[in-house]
């Protein structure tokens, strides 16, 4: 797995994630939980990461590059 976006909400990580697997790419989502609870502390502290398959790493930041 490789590391292709970082987001500041899980809203923004979670859209992110949908989009991609509607192009039929899986994806996984890391330190949901810890940006919730920094969110209390003022957020941004600690991102939410995306993460695709190597062979995926490509495609999925064209498609996030469109949307």
């Amino acid at each position: 797995m490789i590391e292709i976006a970082r987001y500041l909400n899980n809203i923004e990580a979670e859209l992110a994630r949908l989009t991609l697997a509607s192009h039929g790419i899986e994806s996984v989502l890391l330190d949901q939980q810890m940006n919730n609870y920094f969110g209390f502390l003022g957020g941004g502290i600690m991102p939410v990461r995306l993460l695709v398959a190597q062979p995926d790493e490509e495609d999925a930041t064209a498609i996030l590059a469109e949307d």
